[in-house]
């Protein structure tokens, strides 16, 4: 169960995490321009659109192209996450 898990269908190495790609990096910057700069109004709103969008690329990116069923299985969650966050606004 563990090696179906994590087995990467690419290099056949275990792979839990990888390197941020894009819409990852994109999703770290806006956390941390939220964090450290704490914008309000427009610009806090943008910069919320801004992550969550990068997130849900991220994880629907993960979901369709991840490198085994862990990774997929992140997306997913992400996804359930983030569909329950704006539903609930």
């Amino acid at each position: 169960m563990i090696n179906w898990l994590f087995r990467n269908r690419e290099t056949g190495e275990i792979t839990v995490a990888q390197f941020p790609n894009p819409a990852l990096w994109v999703f770290i910057v806006a956390a941390l321009v939220r964090a450290v700069f704490s914008p309000s109004g427009g610009l806090g709103t943008a910069v919320d659109v801004i992550a969550m969008a990068a997130l849900a690329w991220w994880a629907v990116d993960e979901l369709v192209r991840g490198v085994n069923p862990w990774r997929r299985f992140l997306g997913l969650a992400m996804l359930v996450y983030l569909l329950v966050r704006v539903i609930s606004r």
